[in-house]
């Protein structure tokens, strides 16, 4: 066996391919999981089943596809499930299994078939942003019994932002043209200008289950305007079928003219470059065909591709602009999807949208190195159970207020110390007493997040603030102050062994003294 690797795992579930992404504690970069018969291509599993209910015969990925070519049996083939889970509107027709359970096969036959070595501690899964909800609600419940400490759920726009590099607080245009669905959004990115970053949406936590005990606003990327037809790569396949097969149908010749088509994507491929591919022209018989890039491109053309794209994105714009939102406010305009790879169609966004903004990540892995991003395998630290406060002099008010240092739900020890200025409150002062206090709050529990990890913490909406009975510190001043004047800079720390620290300096960064303060336990 190979040696056994801890980390963070990332499945993004797509229309036509689901992506497995691993970050191990111990490697700076993540690895795509390869799954010998399963994945296309490492870390890349074609979202597809096999499903034959009277011989319990079950396949996925590659192996669907495999199976589906050469017995050709379209009642027992699923693909295209994704987009349809949630959706009450949509069924398979004639079908042995319904859009979710397809969904949960694939999700099974998976998980069973992951690497041994790698030990998973946390799983992060992606979801729609206009379905999220009662997509939400289905991953909860194919996830309930596996054996995973933690699991998080990010949207799909936020993960595709965070996995190119972009700002929090960020305006950005996601342009997704996957399987099934062409999607187009200008969502606007959580955090920025002072407030909290994005973050992965906790559904499990230590083995229980915490879905619907949070209080956690739920914090998906906020949809400026959004767009999309039902329209994708797999009508591609089908326009390149119809160009040599009008009169025969046969979906073995999809898996082919998919094939094709990545080829044909290229951007080293001329466009006079001819290749061939052997379809089925009836059930037993294959036949040679040539394609270029050009064809493809005439083949896209003539099914008015560009004419609806171009559609969807005035109508994107305009919702937009209703909003406000122009398109020099957006930070970038990021692609993804396969449907993305075709250089006529990065042709015609880089002619409609300035080419500064465009971004290329990978077009199918970019959304599950996101959603690692937002949930890095770091430990775990423990968590502040109560909110600690130092006592302070409001001179306007001529009375003390508790000001807060840490807050509960906060993780030590501290990465950074909390750093305040105190003033003189009184003539000729030359001494300050340090005085702390901690809040005391009933036992509810709660979901907070540091640095994109779940936490879970104790919360009291009305609290109550209790002295500590530890000995006053007294800090002595150089010389004698008045009132105002900005004399001690204090900051705060909490160390491995729980003990609350003070380092104490003047204004020129004079060391006064570093004192440690008590417990916190």
């Amino acid at each position: 066996m190979k040696n056994e690797l801890k980390g963070t795992l990332a499945i993004d579930l797509g229309n036509t391919n689901t992506v497995l992404a691993f970050q191990s504690e111990t490697e700076r970069d993540p690895i795509l999981i390869d799954i010998p018969h399963i994945t296309s291509k490492p870390g890349v599993v074609p979202t597809a089943i096999w499903y034959e209910p009277e011989n319990n015969l079950l396949a996925i990925g590659v192996e669907a596809l495999n199976l589906m070519n050469t017995i050709n049996e379209a009642k027992y083939f699923y693909s295209n499930f994704k987009r349809l889970i949630g959706n009450t509107y949509e069924k398979f027709n004639s079908k042995e299994l319904n859009p979710e359970e397809a969904g949960r096969k694939f999700f099974r036959v998976l998980w069973s078939n992951l690497p041994p070595n790698l030990l998973i501690k946390r799983l992060v899964l992606t979801a729609p942003i206009d379905t999220y909800k009662k997509y939400r609600n289905w991953l909860i419940d194919i996830c309930d019994d596996l054996p995973i400490e933690e699991i998080a759920l990010v949207d799909e726009p936020t993960a595709a932002g965070i996995g190119t590099s972009v700002p929090f607080g960020s305006k950005i245009m996601v342009l997704d043209i996957g399987g099934s669905t062409i999607d187009m959004n200008i969502v606007k990115i959580e955090g920025g200008e002072g407030k909290a970053a994005p973050i992965a949406e906790l559904l499990k936590f230590n083995g229980e289950d915490v879905s619907k005990i949070s209080r956690q606003k739920l914090r998906c990327a906020e949809i400026v305007s959004k767009t999309g037809c039902k329209i994708g790569g797999k009508d591609i396949d089908r326009w390149i079928d119809d160009y040599f097969n009008p009169t025969y149908k046969d979906e073995r010749n999809l898996i082919i003219a998919e094939k094709l088509k990545c080829r044909l994507s290229s951007k080293s491929i001329k466009s006079e470059e001819r290749f061939v591919e052997s379809f089925f022209i009836n059930k037993a018989d294959k036949k040679e065909f040539s394609f270029t890039k050009k064809e493809l491109e005439e083949v896209l053309i003539s099914n008015k591709l560009f004419d609806l794209l171009e559609t969807l994105l005035k109508r994107l714009l305009n919702e937009a602009r209703g909003k406000d939102c122009k398109l020099n406010d957006l930070y970038s305009i990021v692609l993804v999807g396969g449907g993305t790879q075709i250089p006529i169609i990065r042709n015609w966004v880089a002619n409609k949208m300035p080419e500064s903004l465009i971004k290329f990540p990978p077009p199918i892995e970019s959304v599950a190195l996101g959603a690692l991003s937002l949930t890095p395998g770091v430990k775990i630290k423990d968590i502040l159970n109560k909110s600690l406060l130092i006592r302070l002099f409001n001179k306007r008010d001529k009375k003390l207020f508790w000001h807060p240092i840490f807050f509960k739900g906060q993780t030590w020890p501290t990465e950074k110390p909390f750093e305040l200025i105190l003033q003189a409150s009184k003539n000729k002062q030359t001494k300050f007493e340090i005085i702390i206090g901690e809040s005391r709050e009933k036992e509810n529990f709660d979901i907070i997040f540091e640095d994109g990890i779940p936490k879970i913490s104790d919360i009291q909406p009305s609290e109550r603030i209790l002295c500590w009975k530890k000995n006053t510190l007294e800090i002595e001043l150089n010389q004698p102050a008045s009132p105002g004047e900005d004399c001690l800079k204090l900051s705060f720390s909490i160390n491995n062994e729980s003990f609350l620290n003070l380092n104490c300096k003047d204004l020129n960064d004079k060391n006064i003294g570093f004192f440690n303060l008590g417990s916190i336990s």
